[in-house]
């Protein structure tokens, strides 16, 4: 799940301009050209990018991404804490972004992972597979 995400580079963050949208690893069209999101489906779609991409896999931004492929190798019982952990880990450059819950769920040969969010007191809610 995830895919690539270029942020509005006229805004620094990409959450108050308005991101290309994504579904399942690829761009969304939309009349000839590609889909884009503003306020909090950007910050969705941000979100589902940083917690998609693999942690190190930008050569010029190690810290970007999270850990969540991880996952599939530990404990079912340690899952939810730690997908928890790797996200606010990877959501820790939005500042006004609160990672309040994840939750994993075995699905065939992968995970479904769910991670619960409050922006500016807004409950919100992603899922990606790892």
């Amino acid at each position: 799940a995830g895919g690539i995400h270029r942020p509005d580079r006229g805004t620094g963050d990409g959450r108050n301009g308005m991101s290309i949208q994504m579904d399942r690893k690829d761009y969304v069209a939309e009349g000839g050209s590609v889909a884009s999101v503003s306020g909090g489906n950007a910050l969705l779609s941000d979100v589902l990018f940083r917690l998609s991409a693999r942690r190190g896999g930008f050569v010029l931004l190690p810290e970007f991404g999270s850990r969540m492929h991880l996952l599939r190798h530990e404990k079912p019982s340690a899952r939810a804490a730690l997908a928890r952990q790797y996200a606010v880990e990877a959501l820790e450059e939005l500042t006004d972004v609160e990672v309040t819950d994840a939750s994993v769920t075995a699905v065939g040969e992968g995970l479904l992972v769910q991670v619960e969010l409050s922006w500016h007191g807004e409950p919100l809610a992603v899922e990606l597979e790892v």
